[in-house]
């Protein structure tokens, strides 16, 4: 059902944890399967420095946010605003078709976060 590397992830995610002093932070959800994730940003000079997540969820939603996270970190903000959820499933090698709908919301809470950095920057 799941891949290889969505295992991974899902046994040994990357990045997991808050930041308490974040530069942006995003949170979305599903209300359909009950997924929530929440991304923390540390962004200094235009580029992501530091990255972690938060989420409350199936298998593929934690290795979704393990995932976007890895992709994402030292990237500029530009670049971290193409990433999209289908990206993020590719890069794990895909996801059954029933949970791409609710456990890829990774670069949704991502684009989340990065618009709460420069929303607080635009004050």
């Amino acid at each position: 059902m799941y891949t290889e590397k969505v295992m991974d992830h899902f046994e040994n995610p990357r990045n997991v944890g808050e930041i308490p002093d974040a530069d942006g932070v995003g949170q979305v959800g599903n209300p359909t399967c009950g997924d929530i994730m929440k991304i923390y940003l540390k962004i200094d000079d235009g580029i992501i420095k530091d990255i972690k997540f938060k989420t409350f969820g199936c298998g593929a939603a934690i290795a979704t946010s393990s995932m976007v996270t890895e992709m994402a970190k030292g990237k500029t903000i530009a670049e971290a605003l193409q990433l999209s959820n289908k990206a993020v499933a590719e890069a794990l090698g895909g996801l059954p078709p029933k949970k791409m709908h609710c456990s890829n919301l990774a670069a949704d809470a991502l684009h989340a976060a990065i618009q709460d950095y420069q929303n607080k920057q635009n004050k």
